[in-house]
């Protein structure tokens, strides 16, 4: 599972094109990890090429207010939707995107879980559908063994966790309140 959002990016661009991360992904596909690895490490001198020179302008960039930045962002970000496919719809859900991770942003939802929803929500679908046709439809298989319900105990302490987290707080709050 992975720990932060680059890396869930990175698990989802090797699944999808069929490379399955792990550790025995150094012998069964060296040429992929030694050719990436090798990337990088031509990568990263040639940012110490043209980033040191370079210091002074990123510099002045960060002087830049948010009210000429975030614009200019936003139609560069449009122009390369709009390259991928020509179509109103990839601008029109880029926007949808934006505007619900905004939303999830100021609610302080953690956008690393969202990321890591979409990118191991097809794998996961996949292998209910597998766990499903095996057991030719039957629910019963979810709940049959007691990892399964190890696993479900888990994710119940995850969901509930938060919750009891707040309502602890807002309990703490109210006797720090009274006792004040």
């Amino acid at each position: 599972v992975p720990g932060s959002g680059t890396t869930a990016v990175m698990l989802g661009a090797l699944t999808l094109y069929n490379i399955t991360p792990g550790p025995l992904l150094f012998r069964d596909q060296p040429d992929i990890v030694w050719g990436l690895i090798a990337s990088l490490f031509v990568a990263n001198i040639m940012l110490i090429i043209i980033n040191v020179p370079m210091i002074k302008v990123f510099t002045k960039i960060l002087a830049v207010p948010y009210w000429a930045l975030v614009p200019a962002i936003a139609i560069i970000t449009s122009i390369g939707v709009y390259a991928v496919h020509a179509t109103a719809f990839d601008l029109f859900l880029m926007i949808g995107i934006g505007v619900a991770g905004y939303i999830l942003r100021k609610m302080d939802f953690p956008l690393s879980a969202v990321l890591l929803g979409f990118i191991l929500g097809g794998m996961m679908e996949q292998n209910l559908r597998r766990a499903l046709s095996i057991s030719n439809g039957e629910l019963g298989i979810l709940f049959s063994s007691p990892i399964t319900w190890g696993v479900w105990a888990l994710i119940v302490l995850m969901i509930a966790l938060p919750f009891y987290r707040t309502w602890r707080k807002r309990s703490q709050r109210k006797a720090d309140a009274a006792n004040a």
